[in-house]
């Protein structure tokens, strides 16, 4: 028998960036102060949907799914990061790395997938507004939702386990700050021609298909847009779709780069960097995003600051 066959990994070094001490130092603040901000910021948008009337609409339902799922993204992969910084040990147990791949891939599937829902619904409401209650209603919302978390986990469930029987004789460095998938199938001593090509294709179908849904759907929104007589209903469609436009260019310009371009000897710092970009920047900066250019949700959040203001002189003063 192979001794590769029976060799058991129960742990993976992290290779996050290849720098000076003070600069892991610096690093670690900056991204401390990032994950801070992504966590705060996705929680308060998801308190706001979730206790503002006003917000219960299908645009603002999959807002809060988005942040919901960015909250998770982020923290599957900065703490470890954090941790590997401050501490510089870099080992990752094997379940450690199973459960971060298993988490990643829900999270990035679920983000295309809302990405696209949240086109599909901006596309009803600005080039079929009279039929947009009727389509969009609260039980088709809900079987959107349930049906991208369902592929989402079967999709993760099948990767984690055909990464999880992979062998690992000759090296358990893994050159990137977390445990994704392509690197793993780099390091591997096993034949993972057959899962490359499943992963080929579904970069393919799901990114792919899901982006070109999102271009068509805003090519058509466009289109209506200019047909439109008013130069207030034009601004007001265009300020509808702004914040989601900015959010798509941000989550599947890094990821597309990553994933379509060529194998190059010294692309891995670059990689690195561009994954911290749509893993950790982009969660970030969704809220600000959505709250910055949004009346209504900065109309919320003036309300609830004013009411949680109120409540506490109330209590206060007694």
């Amino acid at each position: 028998m192979n001794d590769c066959d029976i060799n058991v990994v129960t742990e993976f070094s992290l290779s996050p960036f290849s720098t000076s001490r003070m600069n892991e130092i610096l690093i670690f603040s900056g991204f401390s102060v990032m994950y801070l901000l992504a966590v705060v910021g996705n929680m308060i948008i998801v308190a706001l949907v979730c206790s503002v009337p006003q917000l219960h609409t299908p645009m603002y339902f999959f807002l809060c799914n988005l942040s919901s799922v960015d909250i998770i993204y982020i923290s599957t992969i900065l703490p470890k990061m954090l941790s590997i910084l401050l501490t510089e040990d870099k080992t990752i147990s094997f379940y450690g790395c199973m459960t971060q791949l298993f988490f990643f891939v829900i999270c990035g599937d679920s983000d295309i997938f809302i990405l696209t829902f949240m086109a599909y619904d901006r596309y009803v409401a600005v080039c079929s507004p009279l039929h947009y209650t009727l389509i969009m209603t609260r039980k088709f919302c809900r079987t959107l939702a349930m049906s991208y978390v369902i592929l989402s986990v079967a999709n993760s469930v099948m990767f984690t386990k055909m990464t999880s029987t992979l062998s690992f004789c000759y090296s358990r460095l893994i050159n990137h700050f977390f445990c994704e998938i392509i690197p793993l199938l780099l390091l591997s001593s096993s034949d993972t021609e057959n899962m490359k090509m499943i992963l080929t294709v579904e970069d393919v179908c799901l990114p792919v298909l899901s982006l070109l849904i999102i271009l068509i759907s805003y090519a058509r929104i466009i289109y209506t847009i200019f047909k439109m007589r008013s130069s207030r209903g034009q601004m007001k469609a265009f300020s509808s779709c702004s914040s989601h436009i900015i959010t798509v260019l941000l989550f599947y310009g890094p990821s597309i780069y990553i994933y379509m371009k060529p194998e190059s000897k010294h692309s891995k710092e670059q990689d690195k960097i561009l994954s911290m970009f749509y893993v950790a920047v982009v969660p970030m900066l969704n809220p600000f995003v959505y709250s910055l250019r949004n009346k209504e949700v900065l109309g919320a959040a003036r309300k609830t600051f004013h009411f949680i203001c109120y409540r506490v002189a109330v209590i206060y003063n007694k």
